[in-house]
């Protein structure tokens, strides 16, 4: 496997990069980036239904990754209350909850990674990564990273189709991979800047009520911030876990915060529906158990209790939060650890 291109050569590289990836189908027939809105499917299937309501007729069903046109976004009487947008879509209707919206944008490639290594985000809906086997001699497939995700770019070669790739270093298992360079974009210092630092951080509270999922950020009685949330599904819920899934009450302080984090059960695979979250972004942490507050690209039912404990919110939402909190991170730091800004959660 080579790793040193001579800045002739990357550059050859770069240029044919772009322009064969610029035509690269990411989904199946009748799905285009670029043409308006497109979503993806971020679980094993969805139904589409014949009016936007689930007591409508279910017409058929688009697959885990299928990128789906949408033609209008609409809000239905019929609901859910927590989350009533739906999307027109072929022939009928489906809900968000599910979905991911999504984009293609390709980006410039750089020959020069930091030694600490470069946060990047993922631009286009997935894209495939691959490890080279030393004992096979060969490369083999390994996560499918998401739009919206980060990863930590260590380095970049010379990748399986000749093109430049990024090294990705995954933290959790130490293991390196690799993923097209154009499918990711190089996270600038200024996106780590702390917002308000003129306020005395004990001036900052985040409270999070589950009874309502809601999120709302404070600085005195100011407040600067309110979402919707999705924390975790009571245990009841999931008989077959060992482990707690609600979202514990209480008072706590952020300790760590990590602009990427993979999350799941640790195992090296190239299966879409393992439950594998690489590269999870913003993860501000605030119960050591490892319950945080951080992006979320596998759903967008924000006012439902979806996750194994953790507050999703939106990626944009969770930079925000990264950046209000503290302690604060600086852009080459994997992890930031420190006594931090009071979160309080109430059920």
């Amino acid at each position: 496997m080579k790793n040193l291109i001579t800045r002739r050569e990357f550059m050859k590289l770069g240029l044919l990069s772009v322009g064969g990836l610029a035509f690269t189908p990411f989904g199946g027939p009748g799905a285009t980036i670029g043409s308006g809105q497109v979503v993806r499917v971020a679980t094993q299937q969805v139904s589409v239904y014949s009016r936007p309501s689930d007591k409508s007729a279910i017409l058929y069903q688009r697959r885990r990754d299928d990128l789906v046109n949408v033609y209008e976004v609409v809000t239905s009487p019929d609901g859910p209350g927590f989350n009533p947008k739906w999307y027109r879509v072929w022939r009928g209707y489906v809900h968000s909850g599910r979905l991911q919206e999504v984009e293609a944008r390709y980006n410039p490639v750089t020959s020069t990674i930091p030694k600490g290594g470069q946060l990047a985000t993922v631009t286009v809906p997935f894209t495939q990564t691959m490890r080279y086997n030393t004992y096979q001699r060969g490369w083999e497939p390994l996560y499918r990273l998401y739009y919206q995700s980060n990863h930590w770019v260590t380095g970049v070669e010379e990748g399986p189709d000749g093109t430049p790739w990024y090294q990705l270093h995954d933290e959790l298992l130490e293991i390196k991979y690799m993923a097209p360079a154009t499918h990711l974009r190089l996270i600038q210092p200024e996106e780590f800047a702390p917002i308000s630092p003129d306020v005395d951080p004990w001036d900052k509270r985040i409270e999070v009520s589950i009874g309502r999922q809601m999120m709302r950020a404070y600085e005195k009685e100011k407040l600067v911030l309110e979402c919707k949330v999705s924390t975790g599904v009571p245990d009841s819920h999931l008989h077959t876990s060992p482990i707690k899934t609600d979202t514990p009450s209480g008072e706590f302080n952020v300790f760590s915060k990590m602009p990427s984090k993979h999350m799941g059960d640790g195992r090296i695979t190239s299966d879409p529906a393992a439950y594998e979250l690489p590269g999870v972004p913003w993860t501000t942490f605030f119960v050591d158990t490892g319950v945080a507050i951080h992006g979320t690209y596998w759903h967008q039912n924000y006012g439902a209790q979806m996750s194994r404990g953790c507050v999703n919110v939106t990626p944009e939402i969770a930079q925000w939060v990264f950046r209000w909190t503290t302690p604060v991170a600086a852009p080459g730091t994997w992890e930031q650890l420190g006594y931090g800004t009071v979160i309080k959660v109430t059920a």
